[in-house]
């Protein structure tokens, strides 16, 4: 191109800016997220954890690993070499010379902008006496002055440089590559071509997976097989769940390189086979019959059942357990958006509200290692199958942990006294730990002007509130020996005292009718409050976008899952009548003290009565779901007061 030159760095200068500012641009965000927590906090924090959860897996695992990992030393061996190499090459740059400067002929002979013709030659005069190259001086530097003296006093010269900035007139635009003249050079193409041989398998393995996983990091190919199997079947008992479970591509070598398929399987999984039993092992649907999902199926039933498996399988069990409640948690989406599609579409038939409350289900079973039938009480430590006959006798009739927190201190104690006093005080310091929600709920149409009437297709917004406290505490129980009063006693008596005392003084007096000014007055007080409701709900969603909130909450207490977890609950409307969803499930993973949560549905089409349940369903822990009823009037217009 004419007027243009493209000139590479040879003397390595600006190459030097390109590979600062790349170094920084990889080093900063690494040291960012890839610096090592402070391994002294954390082992604070698993000291703190040890009371409660010392005998679950997880923990024991953890200490394991802090004890031998040196990936967090190798982690900041990396990080400070990076900061090295980028701290010197940063100083490396602060000491090359400015060669792209404006020139500035003023500059170069030491005046003052604007200063005369005679000043000038005068301080010519001068600097030739001490630069000249005859009299010692220095020749780059004389010829830079010669040029500045003849830019300011040369008319041609002085209108070049007022022109074009340089007394020679005008040049070539010069465009600088910062890459060393060398790259290009065809004596190194090899070297220039193995470069990228090597650059690319990385990146390529990073597009690679990324189009094969969702968002939620699971494979795509697995969401689709859940939801080909829920929509063929959407009345899906546990057996079946289990079933289709087991079969995703997660637990196939072919489709993820932590599965693994042993030699020693042949041996091992049929041996658990006979050992479990009701092993649908004959079933020949695919892909139920291939090697990898009978292996993860049988992992999984032996996990529920509290096996004892060999070492070589251990570690394969562990990673299925690990990986199924994030693919559960893939099944009550895909059984949701079914459920969307039906509703919208028609067609076919939305997976039944079972379906998809058998996976949360399964969830609260695999992380506590449980099998359905069996007792909550089994979530305890100590607690073993032949110690279940105290608890459900005619005396005692606990079945259940809120059984157990309401009995007595005496009774309790009674009841386990095949616990030592040291394992009773572990049990109580567990029990302590597990959750006690309190959910309120409220029925309203925010953006109608009558918030509190429902009109058939608006749209209803029931505002749950959740609070979150340790069930000890709010069951209440012993404290110093002493046994307090039941909370949940004393409030029970004090809502029955005061029902009692608002029926008397209905009786007693009748309410006057309201003048038509009060009326109004009063109307018009509602309709501010219903404003103030409708502002605080956008309030709360403005909250929402701009809050991240972490999802690390509480820990779980779970004796036989092999990672720590922690506490999370579906919350969602339903009608259990016509089992459906009314609202889709809404994943409470922010719990820690007090969570809002707002939960919208289409009002019915037709007028009527309608009856709806609140559902809370823990993602952790067996028996405490949480059921409130919902009652809903439909109106087919605003009704007249």
């Amino acid at each position: 191109m004419a007027g243009q030159q493209f000139q590479y760095d040879d003397s390595g200068n600006t190459f030097f800016y390109f590979l600062t500012s790349f170094v920084g641009l990889i080093v900063i965000p690494a040291t960012y997220y890839l610096w090592p927590r402070d391994q002294n906090a954390e082992q604070l924090r698993l000291k703190s954890l040890r009371k409660v959860h010392g005998r679950c897996l997880w923990y024991r695992l953890r200490l394991m690993k802090a004890q031998q990992s040196i990936i967090p030393t190798l982690k900041k061996a990396a990080l400070l070499f990076g900061w090295a190499v980028f701290l010197l090459l940063a100083y490396k740059v602060s000491k090359l010379d400015r060669e792209y400067q404006e020139y500035n002929p003023y500059e170069v002979l030491g005046l003052d902008q604007g200063a005369s013709v005679s000043e000038i030659k005068k301080q010519y005069r001068l600097l030739s006496l001490k630069f000249h190259p005859d009299k010692g001086g220095d020749e780059d530097l004389f010829m830079r002055i010669a040029k500045a003296h003849s830019a300011l006093t040369n008319d041609e010269s002085r209108q070049n440089w007022e022109t074009y900035g340089n007394p020679d007139g005008p040049r070539a635009t010069s465009f600088g590559i910062a890459l060393p003249a060398w790259i290009v050079d065809s004596k190194n193409s090899m070297l220039v071509c193995i470069f990228p041989v090597r650059f690319y398998p990385p990146v390529g393995t990073w597009w690679y997976r990324s189009i094969r996983y969702s968002g939620d990091q699971i494979l795509i190919n697995t969401t689709q097989l859940f939801m080909h199997f829920m929509y063929k079947t959407p009345n899906m008992n546990m057996k079946r769940l289990s079933m289709v479970l087991t079969a995703a591509f997660e637990f196939d070598p072919r489709s993820n390189k932590e599965a693994t398929i042993r030699p020693t399987d042949n041996i091992q999984v049929p041996q658990l086979i006979r050992e479990l039993g009701n092993i649908n092992v004959k079933k020949k649907e695919p892909p139920f019959c291939y090697p990898y999902s009978l292996k993860a199926r049988v992992l999984v039933m032996a996990h529920l059942a509290r096996m004892e498996v060999s070492d070589d399988i251990e570690e394969d069990q562990r990673f299925v357990v690990r990986k199924s409640p994030a693919l559960l948690q893939e099944m009550v989406n895909v059984g949701c958006q079914l459920t969307m599609m039906a509703n919208s579409r028609g067609g076919f038939h939305a997976p039944r509200l079972v379906s998809i409350e058998n996976c949360m289900k399964l969830t609260q079973m695999i992380v506590q290692g449980l099998q359905e039938s069996k007792s909550p009480l089994l979530q305890l430590p100590h607690f073993e199958e032949e110690h279940l006959r105290y608890c459900v006798s005619k005396k005692y009739k606990v079945r259940s942990l809120q059984d157990l927190v309401s009995l007595k201190d005496s009774d309790r104690r009674s009841m386990l006294r095949f616990l030592g006093e040291e394992k009773y005080d572990e049990v109580m310091a567990v029990l302590a730990s597990f959750p006690s929600i309190t959910m309120d709920t409220k029925l309203q149409v925010l953006d109608d002007e009558d918030s509190n009437n429902i009109t058939a297709g608006s749209i209803v917004t029931v505002t749950v509130t959740l609070t979150r406290k340790r069930m000890a505490v709010r069951e209440g129980w012993r404290n110093g020996g002493k046994t307090k009063a039941k909370v949940w006693q004393n409030k029970t008596k004090a809502a029955k005292k005061t029902k009692q005392s608002k029926k008397k003084k209905l009786t007693k007096k009748k309410p006057l009718p309201l003048p038509a000014a009060k009326a109004k007055q009063a109307n018009g007080s509602a309709s501010g409050s219903e404003w103030e409701a409708l502002q605080q709900s956008i309030q709360r969603r403005e909250r929402a976008l701009l809050e991240t909130k972490s999802k690390v909450t509480h820990p779980v207490y779970s004796l036989y899952y092999p990672e720590e977890k922690h506490e999370w609950w579906w919350l969602y409307i339903a009608d259990r009548k016509d089992q459906t969803l009314v609202s889709m499930p809404y994943h409470v993973c922010t719990l820690k003290d007090t969570e809002e949560v707002e939960l919208k549905f289409p009002a019915p089409s037709k007028t009527g009565n309608y009856q709806y349940s609140v559902i809370l369903r823990s993602d952790s822990y067996l028996g405490l779901d949480q059921i409130r009823p919902l009652k809903v009037r439909c109106y087919n217009s605003r009704p007249v007061k």
